[in-house]
């Protein structure tokens, strides 16, 4: 079921009213769902039935993307205030400390919520954050040249190479190394998503500062990396390892930058045992 939920969050200029649409689906343990940039929460549509078999499921459009507005003049879209906002939602919606699992831009808000100790444990799935300065402005490029491409190209243009598994390799080969296995409708709508991202901008420019360097410690996390991820490079995931020694890190063959579609089943079972 999906619905919008508003609260306050404050900042240099009083409290600010902030307004997130989210999914909610399954019993058990709460686990938090955090999409990348440029994304919506439907980029864990592969895998969230298998999730809601064992947890209660809460996948989030971060604000300014999907059908969540941008926040409010006077907050920005920095890791602070970003993860105020989704503590604030965990408050709204009765989740104390929920499981936290996200991907890219989301991995490295779980990581942020985790070294808070706002949740019970973090499954970050390539996350941002760990990076050089090269790697960083490559990421970036890539980023900006995707979204130019979907906020020039005609909606009937987008669905008509949908309908091919070419088409859809044309338009989302850089973040899923198995494009064909996107359906058409899931590429169409992402790529509006993209196009109509109204946080796009200020939250790669927040992004431009951000480099993850703390520990997580006394909070299970696990990091898993797409072995043909061809945005954030798997080398990335060494360091994030390093970073925080007790994480668990996995390869996840066959994945790229958003491996929930490339392997459905084996993202599933790394989010519930990571979440376990």
């Amino acid at each position: 079921m999906s619905a919008t939920v508003s609260f306050e969050v404050t900042s240099a200029h009083g409290p600010q009213t902030v307004t997130l649409s989210y999914a909610r689906v399954g019993r058990g343990e709460p686990l938090l769902l955090l999409h990348g940039i440029g994304h919506h929460r439907q980029a864990w549509d592969p895998v969230v039935d298998i999730l809601a078999a064992e947890r209660e499921v809460i996948a989030v459009d971060l604000p300014g993307f999907g059908a969540s507005p941008a926040l409010p003049g006077g907050l920005t879209h920095g890791l602070p205030t970003m993860n105020a906002a989704l503590a604030a939602l965990c408050e709204k919606l009765g989740l104390d400390r929920p499981h936290v699992a996200g991907n890219s831009l989301g991995g490295l808000l779980a990581l942020e919520l985790g070294r808070q100790k706002r949740v019970r444990s973090v499954t970050a799935l390539s996350p941002a954050g760990f990076w050089t300065r090269a790697e960083r402005r490559y990421a970036f490029g890539v980023l900006i040249g995707m979204r130019r491409i979907a906020e020039r190209m005609p909606l009937p243009l987008v669905e008509r190479l949908a309908r091919s598994a070419a088409g859809r390799a044309a338009l989302t080969s850089t973040i899923y190394a198995r494009p064909g296995r996107r359906s058409p409708e899931a590429v169409v709508a992402e790529t509006r998503a993209l196009a109509g991202a109204t946080g796009f901008t200020e939250t790669l420019r927040a992004g431009t500062a951000v480099r993850f360097s703390d520990d997580v410690p006394g909070i299970p996390v696990t990091i898993a990396w797409g072995a043909r991820d061809r945005l954030l490079i798997p080398r990335q995931g060494v360091r994030a390892q390093r970073t925080i020694p007790g994480a668990r890190l996995i390869r996840l063959p066959g994945c790229g930058h958003v491996p929930m579609n490339d392997d459905p089943a084996l993202v599933a079972r790394v989010l519930l045992d990571g979440s376990r």
